[in-house]
Order: structure tokens, then sequence, then C-alpha cells
């Protein structure tokens, strides 16, 4: 097979689809590698260590588009990508597609098949490649809400460990997975008093065994959270539910009812957001404010971190890659059942229910799409 691997063009990516090992591990097993040149700059990877690795290095997007038979990414394809997508090309990305009309619908014109990152599952009912993104943007979002929280941002100028004789800020993190444990642990570690919202009794009683008093745990009653919320100074928005929109967990009625200059930050935001006023930022431009709440809700905050981020990722669905490649996307996914969980888009057909249920698209049965 053919695979290409373009340089991802939202603003502030860094990260790459492919690191030079895993176009080394392709090309072992007979396969073709185009990438576009520089692509793996922003991560720390040069055009030269991927020709070492057997990679063909080309001028421009457009020829790894329309020579590869598989694209592999790290961001949803912009509008210019997914107009160079092609029917019968299998496109390998994250999607994110409950909260974006707009490319559910042009995937569904261009005709190709669309595997996303974020809906394949593992025996454990987890997401294994939604999680390593998830660890890193749970452990960037106190980093960045401290940001925020600075009064040179609009932020109520307090530190989040405080200092001697000075009180810790407190930290309300609502959702208690990867994203909000990992949060959690690095909040709790700057010395702020920390306290994790979930409406899973086994979750929480699992963070309770594990950290115990590192930070406290609460069950998420809509009362509760909004008392919690009230006397929080940073707040993170950490709910997933896979594949379809974010809820709702704070609406804008209750930004009154926060301290001045307090700050969101909504790590969800791929999938809509999980606070009413959240709308997606970039790291160009990443926060601002509404009725005095300071947001911070950047769609790609793993891309800060790109090297990091671009080696977790990379690890996580390199085995998927090779499984693609090797037995094409129908024996792949026939071969495995949360490989076909990925499978969003097929031949201008919807094949994920969830979203078409955000979005008001009838779906179809993935299963009925293998034969």
């Amino acid at each position: 097979m053919l695979i290409g691997c373009p340089k991802e063009i939202k603003p502030q990516e860094f990260r790459i689809g492919l690191m030079p090992g895993a176009v080394f591990e392709l090309t072992e097993r007979g396969h073709q590698v185009v990438m576009e040149t520089n692509a793996g700059t922003g991560a720390g990877f040069s055009d030269e260590d991927y020709i070492a690795a057997g990679a063909e290095i080309v001028a421009s997007a457009k020829e790894v588009f329309d020579r590869a038979d598989m694209i592999v990414k790290v961001k949803e394809p912009q509008s210019g990508e997914r107009a160079m997508l092609r029917e019968g090309q299998l496109l390998f990305t994250y999607l994110h597609l409950a909260p974006d009309p707009d490319q559910t619908q042009d995937l569904l014109n261009s005709g190709c098949t669309a595997i996303a990152y974020e809906t394949v599952t593992d025996n454990n009912g987890g997401l294994p490649l939604l999680a390593p993104m998830s660890e890193v943007a749970g452990r960037l979002a106190p980093q960045v809400g401290s940001w925020t929280l600075q009064k040179a941002n609009g932020g109520r100028g307090v530190l989040l460990g405080g200092v001697a004789g000075v009180s810790p800020s407190r930290v309300l993190v609502i959702g208690g997975g990867v994203v909000g444990t990992q949060a959690a642990k690095v909040a709790a570690g700057m010395g702020a008093d920390v306290t994790v919202l979930d409406r899973s009794v086994n979750r929480l009683r699992y963070l309770d065994d594990v950290f115990g008093g590192t930070f406290k745990n609460t069950y998420a009653t809509k009362a509760i959270t909004a008392e919690l919320a009230a006397q929080a100074d940073l707040i993170i928005g950490a709910v997933l539910v896979p594949g379809a929109a974010a809820p709702k967990l704070i609406t804008r009625a209750q930004l009154s009812d926060l301290k001045p200059g307090a700050a969101l930050v909504d790590v969800a935001i791929d999938q809509g957001g999980c606070f009413e006023t959240s709308r997606a930022t970039t790291h160009q431009d990443p926060i601002y404010e509404v009725d005095g709440i300071m947001h911070y809700c950047v769609a790609n905050m793993p891309g800060a971190v790109a090297r990091t981020s671009t080696q977790a990722l990379g690890n996580a669905t390199l085995p998927f890659v090779i499984a693609l490649a090797d037995k094409g996307w129908r024996r792949a996914c026939a071969d495995d059942a949360h490989l076909l969980n990925g499978l969003n888009v097929h031949a201008g057909q919807l094949t994920y229910a969830a979203v078409g249920e955000a979005l008001g698209i009838a779906s179809i049965d993935p299963q009925s799409v293998l034969s």
C-alpha cells in the first residue's frame, strides 16, 4: 500500500501522523510511504530522518493526497485537505465529527473511507488512540489554567499552589476519566486544593483507593457541581461521551455565580465543549472572556508539546496503521471489532450512530459495509 502523511495545517499544530520509526516498519513490510517536505520538523523530525527510514519526500500536500491509498494524519482534515480526498481513499486520523457538520458533509461528499482515532475501542472499554492525547491534555490543563488565572491574562491573579500564609487555589475537575485523573494529579502536585467530580461510583472508588488524600472526589449531582463551581478558582472540563457531542455542564446563567476572573479550561472542546459558553480557540489566541469569566478552549492542546504528543500518539496508532496497510481496511476491520468501531464514514454514508444523532443525519451499521 502507498501511505501518505501530509504536514498538519491547523494553526499552531506541530504534531505529525507518522514518526520515522513507523515509516521504517512500514517500508520493511513492503509498503511505500510519501511524506510532505518538512512535515515532521515541528515535532523534531527532519526530512533526512524520514529518508533514512525509507520514505519518499514530496513537495506538496496535493501530491501526497493525489498518490496515497491511505492518508495518516493527526488533526481532522481542514477544508482544503477535504477537497483533495477522493472516492475509495482511506483516511486515518482524529475526526471529532459530532460538533462539525461541515467536515462531516465534506467527508460524505468525497466518497472516502474515514476511520477516527477517537472512536477506536479496546477490550477494557477504553479508547486507546484517544487516551495518549487525553493524558497529555489532562497534564497540560492545570498549567494553562494557572497561566489563564494570571492577572495580565484577565484572571483572578491567584497562584495555584498559594504560598506560606496564603491558601492555595481551589480547582474543580469535572470528569474522573483519563483527562480528569491526569489533571487532578498535576494540579494537586502544584499545591492546589483539588476536587474531582464524576457520576461513576466505581470510578470514584478507584480514585480514592489509588490517590487517597492527594485530591478529593465527590459524586456529580447538578447541585454539587453548581456549589463547587461557585467556590472554584479554576474549573477543568474533562467529560467525554465517545464520538458524541459533549454534555453542557455549566450554563451561561451560572457564570454569574462564579468568582470574578475564574478560569474555565475546556478539554472537551474537540467534541463541542462541556461549558455552554465554550468555543474553540487556537494556541495563537487561546483565551477569551464571557461575563467576567476567562475561557481557555484550545482545540489541539497537545500540539503545544508536539514531540511528546507525536511519540505518545504514534506508539498507539502504529499497530493499527500496520494492520490497515497489510490487510486493507475491510479485512482489518473484519478481524478487529475495535477498529471497526472507528469507522465513521464510508462511500458517502455515515457509519457511526452517535454522530448521526448529534447532527441529525441517518447512519448505517458499520458491519454492513464490510462485505
